[in-house]
């Protein structure tokens, strides 16, 4: 199988997420979309993150009824923070006939020579690269990729926390099951 890993922390997953990750389960000729929900991210300050098992399960709320997109915690038993190269390695061995590919938006792409052993992923790995507003795909990477052509929708978790901190309403930029939760369960207050 194809399997195009989408990482991230997804806190909280949004429409934006999800409109990305089944573009490209659809049109970048990919089996499954992944939402790796990633505990720990080392670019970003772990006192920001909601508890790592409640934001998976919103992941596995907003998806609940597909299947080609899937929620991952492959990182929750790997070390902290969570690099890309030891959850690849790991995935390789767990997972020898599948194919990986790497989702990503073009702000992270612009940071892929600041990951950990990012010579190994850029030469073993494709990616399906997605435009973000204010960040040009840089042409310099030598790395297998495409742009996909995605929907592009302006919504960040940021600003969503930021709504909900200040009561204000999410509907809509998030998934009803997904709002429900938070608003039921006193999350990002």
């Amino acid at each position: 199988m194809k399997i195009g890993l989408y990482f991230g922390s997804f806190n909280p997953i949004h429409i934006g997420h999800l409109i990305i990750a089944n573009h490209c389960v659809e049109n970048e000729n990919l089996d499954e979309v992944w939402f790796v929900v990633s505990p720990q991210n080392p670019f970003k300050q772990e006192h920001q993150l909601l508890n790592a098992q409640l934001r998976l399960n919103m992941v596995r709320l907003a998806i609940e009824n597909t299947d080609k997109l899937k929620a991952s915690n492959i990182e929750f038993n790997l070390p902290k923070p969570s690099f890309t190269i030891n959850t690849l390695i790991y995935l390789e061995e767990k997972y020898p006939k599948h194919q990986f590919e790497i989702i990503l938006g073009s702000d992270g792409f612009q940071n892929i020579e600041k990951w950990k052993n990012n010579k190994y992923i850029i030469d073993k790995y494709n990616f399906i690269v997605y435009e973000r507003p204010g960040f040009q795909i840089p042409e310099n990477i030598k790395a297998n990729f495409k742009i996909t052509n995605s929907p592009q929708i302006i919504i960040s978790s940021t600003h969503i926390r930021e709504l909900i901190k200040k009561n204000k309403s999410i509907q809509f930029l998030v998934p009803d099951l997904v709002k429900e939760n938070i608003e039921n369960n006193g999350l990002y207050k």
